[in-house]
């Protein structure tokens, strides 16, 4: 290799690694300030004072973010376990069968939410939900509104999620369980859930995040009394953020890091297994 060559393959690899750290510098550095500055003791929350826990220690005693913090977690639950179910539906329906009437217009209104501006489902979910209250007297604005429009748009991200899987599964697994003798619910269960598993874990903590960071969706559909934690970090950064948010926010990255860890952990280990099964079921061949 000529010297010119040479320096050439090294300016790449080396180029590479710095845009690689500089991508991962502006993903990350905000955090990490974000988790410094959770300890200042200043009330400014952008100068720094020394070091202090007193920030954590009142958080139980602000009943706002608490109660904002609180109202969010369920309704990320919530959203994330509806949208994994609907999701995988509708996955279903697209990857199965792929004929049948107005698949076309179906596939279209799943995706709709992916390429829409969150403005303009909230706008539009609002009318209709006043509507409809006008019409029954249900539902009010609050939880259920927020579950509803959070669902909208998890559920179009959990059947991408899922339906990449279903199309990258061998069909004669299935048609073999079939042949063997199982029914069509049995070769679901047995068969089908177990290979897709990683997918479902992937759309719920997807579909979970999204909910729980939302605040367009939120705004247009939240009532009286039902206020979430992201609502209440964006209230009062019009008025300056005090260092409080920035603890329930480490309090957060915190958890949601512990989640993605153990579900990682979770599924490299149900991809071992599944190697060790089909390497043990070939050697049985």
């Amino acid at each position: 290799m000529s010297r010119r060559a040479w320096f050439g393959a090294g300016f790449a690899r080396g180029f590479g690694k710095a845009w690689l750290a500089g991508g991962y510098a502006f993903l990350y550095l905000p955090i990490l300030a974000l988790v410094i500055y959770s300890f200042n003791d200043s009330p400014i929350a952008n100068v720094w004072a020394g070091f202090t826990l007193k920030w954590y220690a009142a958080l139980p005693g602000d009943r706002e973010i608490i109660a904002g913090l609180w109202l969010s977690l369920r309704i990320a639950f919530f959203t994330a376990c509806a949208s994994v179910v609907l999701g995988t539906l509708a996955a279903f329906a697209l990857v199965k069968y792929r004929r049948f009437t107005g698949r076309t217009l179906f596939s279209g209104m799943v995706n709709a939410p992916l390429v829409m501006p969150e403005v303009i489902i909230g706008l539009s979910l609002l009318l209709m939900l006043v509507q409809v209250q006008r019409a029954i007297g249900f539902p009010e604005r609050g939880m259920m509104t927020i579950w509803l429009g959070h669902l909208l748009l998890g559920m179009a991200y959990a059947t991408v999620v899922v339906q990449a899987r279903l199309q990258d599964l061998n069909p004669q697994l299935e048609e073999a369980a079939m042949d063997l003798g199982a029914r069509p619910h049995q070769v679901f269960y047995l068969v089908t859930l177990p290979m897709i598993t990683q997918s479902l874990m992937s759309a719920w903590l997807l579909t979970f995040t999204l909910s729980l960071d939302d605040v367009v969706l939120s705004a247009f559909l939240s009532g009286p009394g039902s206020t979430t934690m992201p609502l209440v970090i964006f209230s009062r950064a019009r008025l300056g953020l005090s260092p409080s948010v920035n603890a329930v926010a480490t309090l957060i990255v915190l958890v949601v890091t512990i989640g993605v860890v153990l579900a990682s952990l979770a599924i490299a280990r149900a991809e071992r297994r599944r190697a060790q099964d089909i390497a043990a079921a070939a050697r049985g061949n």
